[in-house]
């Protein structure tokens, strides 16, 4: 590696550290979604995107969720403040934040809703946006999983199905 990009033994421990995936602010919005008992897929592989994948994902009702960091996604709010390999880290930054606008569209294209958030926003508001979202996409999508508050009770009377309705009804007074 050229000299310029090399860094020191303490950057680089710390760059080892970093969680690429599962980090505390993923791990966070996760927890709030599965205690109101949705469940979803995490790390999930974007539909004709090779080595693109949404941080959360309801692949029936066609909903991504990127949770963005906001050094390596260039945050507006939080640019990234770098002092070495200046170059080398605003041109991978750029990368990403071009990867994130081609994955959007592509999702979109497919009929998907891409969800994005960034790490410095409080996980209780991310949390609900994507209950929300989640709620809004069942009621829309016919077959999606409802409660079965509409669902139609039998009348109790048996249904005699390739056999004789008395039949059915001797065996089941037996």
């Amino acid at each position: 590696m050229p000299p310029d990009l090399q860094a020191t033994a303490a950057v680089r421990r710390r760059m080892q550290r970093t969680a690429r995936e599962d980090n505390g602010f993923e791990r966070a919005v996760r927890s709030l979604l599965h205690d109101r008992r949705l469940r979803y897929r995490i790390h999930y592989s974007i539909p004709g995107m090779m080595r693109t994948t949404c941080d959360i994902a309801f692949p029936g009702l066609k909903i991504a969720v990127f949770l963005d960091g906001c050094f390596w996604h260039g945050c507006a709010i939080h640019p990234p403040s770098v002092k070495k390999n200046r170059d080398f880290w605003l041109e991978k930054i750029e990368r990403n934040r071009a990867r994130d606008v081609r994955a959007t569209a592509h999702l979109a294209e497919l009929g998907w809703t891409a969800l994005r958030f960034w790490e410095h926003e409080p996980v209780e508001v991310i949390a609900e946006a994507i209950i929300s979202t989640v709620q809004g996409r069942r009621t829309e999508l016919p077959g999606s999983r409802r409660s079965l508050q509409h669902v139609k009770r039998p009348s109790g009377e048996l249904e005699a199905v390739d056999c004789d309705k008395a039949m059915v009804e001797a065996m089941a007074s037996k």
